[in-house]
């Protein structure tokens, strides 16, 4: 992607259904489960730059023994920093006691990091500041086992002062309103809640002491029971998973299944991961032995080691975001590397148009390096669409045409190249504007002598998000090649409106579309739409969530797509640039064919799976116009 969308959160868990010395006798060490968990982290380090953390829970030591530990970093390399801290401790734990390292109980007992249950968190955060306060997982912490509780998930909500006002309803106070503390606080109320009244019970049925009442407790706490208490008034997408000090776990995935979550189970290990490629890979499994948490399911696993699948909210439409499918997920899983393949297919009819069929004077490229997957897409699609003109050509002219003129027609092909090349990720330390446009000039560097001054030069891109990169980079080094025209390929349609469920993408101010749809607005004399959306917008501001509409979808409504795209290429197109310059976006209607399982496409048409999601756009309008530069969540 040219214009870098900040990533999503993942997350990792794995529980051991086996003793720790089952894995040290067939795989050789006790640190099977944390070995794992490195690289499920890894495999997913995609969706999380700027924070990692983890957590173990120990089954069946003594008290006075620490059963959890936790480990957080946000240093450059988070993942590698977290896991190179455990290695030097676990290091010099091995010199210190040599006599002990093939005891599997001791170090259970006496090691950090070692465990039955880990959950692991990479963060790339869409709230709060890269602080290390903000890195999951979170802990909230108690001398009973059973309330103790760990948190961590890809997720954000959209109405987190309610669920924060809810909290100081029922007595509490919170330390900060954000979205991860008050759900761990609401999942940890009634954690407390049940614990107290289970105890009470066991107390009155079997005469106990709290000692022996514990592990009454933990046997009997319902999970599914406490997580619909806690989710009740959840508005937002998400893929929360949970730890409880006694052993434990769940992972909870919202009703509309925006956020994604896969498990795999069997005899030896429960794994969950936000992608389903990482655990194939990590566990060498089949595709299809990892399977979706379903929407507004919890996958449960209990201490014992039962696995169960509840139903916590009833399921909505399915809504699972496209932008996974797109972009952030990695092009290893199967399915999305077909959908990618699709999505430049699909688009290939409209760039036929714009070069008015010329395959032979057109050089066909993509931006590195999530795009490639889609130029695949489209290279097929130019191969079959010359290939048709060939057997025409051949069967109007087959008695009149020589060897000659057939091998001619034959070795026609298109002409695929390499041209963008991405040079480094630059980062921005220096803070004046200019200095930092000279270095966004420079991510990309070009390949020279491929391209004459008589052709079309189509790239493709996944999406166009700012057009920044296009704007202060691409389009003037692929200036240079002196091509007639340059035609830029979006892969996903015109992103219009905010996402508020996991994707920074937060300012309308931001969106190239919307600034072009308000560059129409100016020159056909309507801009008083904008007046009229805002004082809509502020109008819908005391209704509850379920009351407001998105106000925002008139700024676009007297404007095709069309209209969009060649005021958005007029936008790109600065005076130094001597090539003509065009636009191309998918349509949404070829995105739902190429991702016919992943319908989520608000960021595209407005239409947000959940009511706070309305009031998410409207608050980003009211903030573009009143000229703030704060989120809408």
């Amino acid at each position: 992607m040219s214009d870098a969308i900040k990533h999503e959160c993942g997350i990792a868990m794995v529980r051991l259904l086996k003793p720790l010395q089952y894995y040290k006798d067939k795989y050789g060490t006790a640190f099977y489960g944390l070995n794992k968990m490195y690289l499920l982290m890894e495999k997913q380090h995609n969706r999380g730059q700027d924070g990692a953390g983890l957590a173990s829970i120990k089954f069946n030591v003594a008290p006075g023994t620490r059963y959890i530990s936790r480990i957080r970093s946000n240093e450059d390399q988070p993942i590698q920093d977290i896991f190179e801290q455990i290695n030097d401790r676990l290091n010099n734990m091995n010199l210190e006691f040599p006599d002990k390292i093939d005891d599997v109980q001791w170090q259970l007992n006496n090691a950090p990091y070692i465990g039955n249950l880990y959950l692991g968190h990479v963060r790339y955060g869409t709230f709060g500041k890269n602080s290390i306060e903000n890195v999951h997982p979170f802990l909230r912490q108690s001398n009973w086992m059973h309330k103790s509780l760990i948190v961590a998930g890809n997720f954000n909500m959209t109405n987190s002062k309610r669920l924060f006002n809810d909290l100081v309803e029922i007595g509490q106070h919170p330390k900060e309103m954000t979205d991860t503390v008050t759900v761990m606080e609401k999942i940890g109320h009634f954690i407390d809640d049940e614990v107290t009244k289970l105890y009470e019970k066991i107390k009155k049925e079997f005469n106990v002491s709290k000692k022996e009442a514990s592990p009454m407790i933990e046997e009997r706490i319902n999970l599914k029971k406490i997580l619909k208490k806690s989710a009740k008034n959840w508005d937002g997408g998400y893929a929360m998973a949970g730890l409880l000090g006694h052993g434990d776990a769940f992972v909870l995935r919202d009703p509309s299944g925006i956020r994604p979550a896969f498990y795999y189970a069997d005899d030896e290990v429960v794994v969950v991961a936000s992608e389903r490629p990482a655990i194939q890979t990590v566990f060498n499994v089949a595709i299809d032995e990892v399977k979706e948490i379903e929407r507004g399911h919890a996958l449960i696993i209990k201490r014992s080691g039962k696995i169960s699948m509840a139903k916590i909210k009833e399921p909505l439409p399915n809504k699972a975001c496209s932008f996974e499918r797109i972009y952030f997920s990695r092009g290893s899983d199967a399915s999305i590397y077909t959908e990618r393949k699709n999505l430049g297919k699909l688009v290939f009819p409209q760039i036929v148009e714009k070069i008015n069929g010329d395959i032979k004077n057109t050089v066909f490229s993509y931006i590195p390096n999530t795009a490639e997957t889609s130029f695949y897409g489209l290279r097929e699609a130019a191969v079959d669409f010359l290939n048709v003109q060939k057997t025409d050509a051949i069967l109007k002219g087959q008695r009149s045409l020589s060897a000659e003129k057939v091998t001619e027609i034959l070795a026609e092909i298109p002409r695929f190249e390499k041209l963008a090349i991405k040079d480094a990720k630059l980062r921005t330390f220096i803070s004046d504007d200019n200095s930092r446009d000279d270095l966004v000039a420079h991510i990309y560097d070009v390949t020279y002598g491929i391209v004459k001054p008589t052709d079309n030069l189509v790239i493709i891109d996944d999406s166009i998000v700012r057009g920044t990169t296009l704007k202060k980079s691409i389009i003037r080094i692929l200036d240079r090649l002196n091509p007639k025209k340059i035609i830029v390929v979006s892969s996903a349609p015109q992103i219009r409106y905010p996402d508020c469920y996991g994707i920074d993408m937060a300012k309308l101010g931001d969106f190239i579309a919307f600034r072009a749809a308000l560059e129409l607005l100016k020159e056909t004399n309507q801009y008083h739409i904008v007046q009229e959306v805002y004082n809509d917008c502020k109008s819908q501001q005391p209704l509850e969530d379920t009351e407001i509409k998105n106000a925002v979808l008139e700024i676009y409504r007297n404007f095709s797509d069309e209209q969009i795209s060649d005021k958005i290429a007029e936008m790109l197109h600065t005076p130094e640039i001597h090539s003509e310059v065009e636009i191309i976006f998918q349509s949404v209607e070829n995105l739902h064919i190429a991702c016919p399982n992943h319908l989520g496409d608000w960021y595209f048409t407005g239409e947000y799976p959940t009511p706070g999601g309305n009031r998410v756009v409207n608050d980003a309008f009211i903030n573009f116009y009143e000229g703030s530069d704060k989120r809408a969540y």
